[in-house]
């Protein structure tokens, strides 16, 4: 009984000391690797947004077949 209270405690206490020592590590980018982040982004934004177009794009013909609309 006292071993699980026992990892009950040290369990929080090591996600602390681990996100701390992660913290310390991390850097900001700089501006080269900022703009690149940004492009990805940017890049992921325009394919997500045609992808979600053309599927728009086929559905609507589509639904009006299966629902016989006017």
């Amino acid at each position: 009984m006292s071993d699980q209270i026992q990892e009950l405690v040290d369990t929080p206490s090591q996600f602390l000391k681990d996100g701390v020592q992660f913290m310390n590590k991390c850097q900001k980018p700089d501006k080269k690797e900022f703009a690149k982040i940004c492009q990805a982004v940017g890049t992921g934004f325009v394919i997500m947004g045609v992808v979600g177009y053309l599927v728009k794009l086929i559905h609507i013909p589509i639904n009006q077949i299966l629902v016989g609309g006017a």
